[in-house]
């Protein structure tokens, strides 16, 4: 699109500066319209480009239906953006002399270990921020994400995985690693993760409204809602306590304070003319250690040759120019950021839904836009696509409900399947009955009991009360007519695996 010069106000800043037509003249009317279309109630989004906030406000309400605007300074969970925070942290280590990013992993956490012997030898403080420990991409999630574990369970819980790739071999991308990453910050430093992120980054870079836990999100008066949808209709859900693995995903922040983190990303890890972030730190995040996809991969940039990750960041190409970006996903809400120093650009986009495409496709339309690439709606595209994906999902969720009700279904007896059950990694899980209702009990998540009701076939639909598990479908094993195991699943947000809990 061709660029004109202008000013363009914003909720923080106003400043003139040549601005690609969509940006200055349809930014507000595009993120209005596909907010309807995907139905979030709140979305912020900040632009920095050469050296300068040119955009940073808010759309929508805080909550649906509600009364409170969304603004520059309301607050989402940003997730698994919090990565390049701890990626960052461990760089700056390295460059301090404070630690190796190859030192061993047992070097810093003797606790640490994988199923592998191998591996749990092997594995580096490199390999726990690249996703390269042989784990598929969210294995373990099941158990770990918003669970009452403690951080050291939770990293001793990964020598109970068996990993689906070999080590080294596949990308993976793993939550308790990254856990295990920012666990070596007190080992070296003896200071929390939290504080190590505050006062390394939110205090030198004015990010007053940023925090690395729970409490603060749930207490705070202006902070976005979490919601997701179920059947077409949208569910308001808690915020996810992940303070456990906070080095993954915990990190709370809004538009005005990730600003800040992009500016001194793209200049070079100085902030206020002051150096915040050395930088061979950044250059240490931004080299390419794993590859994470082929090329077009990404159907916004069909042409991109690479994609590939660092530490805390993806790396792909774009136009000729080198992006550095992440997403982030939680009960509620997904989130994008994205760095392009060759074009001095960066982009955040936050929304409270865990069902949506534009989160991306914004951010994908305002770097498109800048690069002069054509105009083509990637929200409405995207739409389009999850339209097919949603209506199959909505279909085979119906079906298992019909089925439920069919007349002449044989219900098997209750107490074939009352007991106690657990799997190697989950943990223990109880079948009980409740009434005349089977309920399966987590000891690891007291809130996410799954109702049963019987299908047929040795197959029970299994409704979860803690909604970001969904809404999925639990197999049956017999031997010698009695209940060998069930097989448990979650929603693929959190885990894409099958987790077999055997009758104890």
């Amino acid at each position: 699109m061709k660029k004109t010069l202008s000013i363009l106000f914003t909720a923080a800043v106003s400043v003139s500066i040549a601005q690609p037509n969509f940006v200055k003249d349809s930014l507000d009317a595009y993120i209005n319209r596909e907010m309807k279309r995907w139905q979030i109630p709140a979305v912020s989004v900040a632009i920095v480009k050469d050296g300068k906030i040119v955009a940073c406000k808010g759309y929508g309400t805080t909550e649906l239906n509600g009364k409170t605007k969304v603004d520059e300074n309301t607050l989402f969970q940003i997730a698994s953006n919090s990565k390049a925070f701890t990626g960052t942290a461990i760089a700056m280590l390295d460059v301090r002399k404070k630690l190796s990013l190859d030192d061993k992993a047992t070097k810093w956490l003797p606790y640490f270990s994988l199923k592998e012997k191998y591996a749990s030898e092997q594995t580096t403080v490199r390999d726990l921020l690249c996703h390269r420990i042989g784990f598929q991409t969210f294995q373990s999630d099941f158990l770990n994400w918003n669970c009452n574990l403690t951080r050291k369970q939770v990293i001793e819980g990964m020598r109970n995985v068996t990993p689906v790739n070999s080590f080294r071999y596949k990308y993976g991308y793993c939550n308790s690693a990254f856990l295990a990453a920012g666990e070596v910050i007190p080992a070296v430093t003896d200071t929390t993760w939290y504080d190590f992120i505050k006062y390394n980054f939110f205090v030198p870079l004015k990010m007053e409204r940023s925090s690395t836990q729970h409490k603060y999100i749930v207490a705070d008066k202006n902070a976005a809602k979490p919601y997701t949808i179920i059947l077409d209709k949208m569910e308001a859900l808690d915020y996810a306590n992940v303070d456990n693995i906070g080095p993954a995903a915990s990190i709370n922040s809004c538009v005005k304070d990730l600003s800040n983190w992009v500016l001194c990303q793209l200049d070079s890890g100085k902030f206020g003319g002051k150096q915040v972030v050395p930088y061979k730190a950044l250059a240490l995040t931004r080299s390419p250690n794993m590859i994470s996809g082929g090329r077009g991969g990404n159907p916004a940039y069909p042409n991109n040759h690479f994609s590939m990750y660092g530490l805390g960041w993806s790396i792909m190409d774009v136009g000729g120019k080198v992006m550095y970006e992440h997403t982030g996903g939680a009960d509620g809400f997904v989130t994008s950021v994205c760095v392009i120093p060759e074009a001095k650009l960066g982009v955040v986009v936050l929304t409270n839904t865990d069902v949506n495409g534009l989160f991306l496709n914004l951010r994908e339309q305002i770097v498109q836009a800048y690069f002069d690439m054509p105009y083509k709606n990637l929200s409405e595209a995207s739409f389009k696509r999850n339209e097919v994906g949603n209506k199959e999902a909505n279909d085979e969720l119906r079906d298992w409900k019909n089925r439920t009700m069919q007349k002449n279904l044989v219900q098997p007896k209750a107490d074939l399947f009352v007991g106690k059950y657990k799997n190697e990694v989950y943990g223990d899980m109880e079948i009980k009955k409740e009434g005349n209702q089977l309920v399966l009990n987590f000891a690891n998540h007291p809130m996410a009991k799954g109702k049963l009701e019987y299908m047929g076939n040795d197959e029970f639909m299994c409704t979860y009360t803690y909604k970001t598990w969904g809404i999925t479908k639990m197999k049956v094993k017999y031997e010698d007519a009695q209940v060998k195991s069930v097989i448990v699943k979650v929603n693929d947000f959190v885990d894409y695996m099958d987790y077999d809990f055997k009758r104890q």
